[in-house]
């Protein structure tokens, strides 16, 4: 039985600029199969949009919930929302 695909919305606070996080993200998320986008909010967040399946997606939370080496993260928060079919994860400057 194939898994379900699903859409989330991701938002991680912390020291999460300038420490390679979007680019760790994108390595991750395509070991993970996972499609979809990072970006760096003004907020200084980090919002990312990822689409794949159930357990890829738990362990790309489990992974942005810890970033790269340099990244201090102090919370994630996920939202469900419609699929938007994303081909590639790729990083927005």
């Amino acid at each position: 039985m194939k898994k379900m695909a699903k859409h989330l919305n991701i938002r991680v606070y912390g020291r999460v600029q300038g420490v390679f996080y979007r680019a760790t993200a994108a390595e991750t998320a395509n070991k993970l199969n996972i499609k979809g986008f990072a970006r760096n909010e003004k907020d200084e967040t980090v919002y990312i949009e990822a689409e794949g399946d159930e357990d890829n997606l738990k362990a790309f939370i489990n992974w942005c919930r810890i970033g790269p080496p340099r990244a201090s993260v102090d919370r994630v928060t996920t939202q469900e929302s419609a699929m938007k079919n994303y081909t590639t994860f790729v990083v927005q400057r």
